[in-house]
């Protein structure tokens, strides 16, 4: 495949990357494929409906195609406007790392590949390596992010810079959006929940117990059920594996509810002494699509102020309806 499409540009070293998701074990057509390819190539546009049509070309089970792109600039080149555009694939058997998802990312912006990597990684840590649909991974996932420089400008060879520091914000916010959307359309999801785990010892504790939190499978079918059940929750924070010694210490462990309207927060556990919750309350916040998981630490035994966040989605019927008869 790779050869056919380098042949189209007349390549003579490959420079085509091969992507695949599918159902592990299967052959592809490979000559229905390459017989496709000049077609495919005589096609090539740059227009918001090519790149739309390309991001539906690569949906499986996925309900809408998952496409972004936004402008931005930097410290050093305020004159110049710089690109960012990114399209991805999935919607079940979503856990890190990656799972069956496919993730592109392009931009015009002058960085090299030394420090592209270094920024894809940062990003990811935090986006899509930070969702879950089922807490299931695959053997198939790719995330690429092109940079030709295009645009113009001095090239970012540190990220400790002031544009490094710039263009890794915009590079991890673009990248969550990004990701957010396979968790949306996360299969048979009624509910978009972002666990936020704060005041923790390190941001890789506070990623590990976001992390089991959301691929718990009595959270996600309390969520779904629209159940206030924080002791599930609690229960994933405890059995979080590989954790520093100290970094949970339940009388200082606080969860609560965070609806998204703004409103004030609906407190489940405070320092380790459940709350008499208003069950009517948390109904109402529990019949929102959108929710968020305040996990407080209290700093654990060392008193630490890291913070990380995970995206998931509830379990319901329609999941095992789905993944029941995927292939029959």
């Amino acid at each position: 495949m790779s050869r056919a499409v380098d042949n189209c540009f007349d390549e003579s070293a490959s420079s085509t990357l091969v992507m695949s998701t599918g159902v592990i074990g299967q052959r592809l057509p490979i000559s229905k494929i390459l017989s496709a390819i000049p077609t495919a190539y005589s096609s090539l546009a740059s227009t918001h409906q090519n790149w739309l049509l390309a991001a539906r070309a690569i949906c499986t089970t996925d309900t809408f195609p998952k496409l972004l792109s936004r402008t931005f600039t930097l410290p050093s080149s305020p004159g110049i406007t710089y690109k960012l555009a990114g399209m991805t694939k999935g919607a079940g058997m979503i856990h890190p790392n990656m799972a069956t998802l496919l993730g592109m990312l392009f931009t015009d912006a002058p960085i090299p590949a030394k420090t592209l990597g270094t920024l894809l990684t940062h990003a990811v840590d935090r986006s899509f390596n930070a969702i879950s649909v089922d807490g299931d991974t695959s053997t198939n996932d790719t995330l690429a992010f092109l940079a030709n420089g295009a645009a113009g400008g001095q090239p970012i060879t540190s990220l400790d810079s002031a544009e490094g520091q710039s263009i890794t914000e915009i590079v991890t916010d673009f990248a969550q959006e990004l990701s957010q959307l396979v968790v949306r359309d996360g299969e048979g999801a009624t509910k978009f929940v972002r666990v936020r785990v704060i005041n923790s010892t390190s941001f890789s504790d506070a990623k590990k117990i976001a992390s089991t939190i959301a691929r718990s499978p009595l959270v996600k079918t309390a969520l779904y059920g629209k159940d206030a059940n924080w002791g599930r929750i609690l229960c994933a924070v405890g059995y979080t594996d590989g954790l520093t010694p100290g970094a949970v210490v339940p009388e200082k462990t606080s969860v609560s509810f965070v609806p998204r309207d703004g409103s004030e927060a609906l407190k489940l556990l405070v320092r380790g002494e459940p709350e008499v919750v208003d069950e009517k309350r948390a109904g109402k916040i529990l019949e929102e699509e959108d929710l968020e998981i305040l996990v407080d630490l209290g700093g654990g035994k060392a008193g630490g102020k890291e913070e990380a966040s995970y995206w998931f989605c509830d379990f319901s019927h329609e999941y095992v309806t789905i993944n029941g008869d995927y292939r029959t």
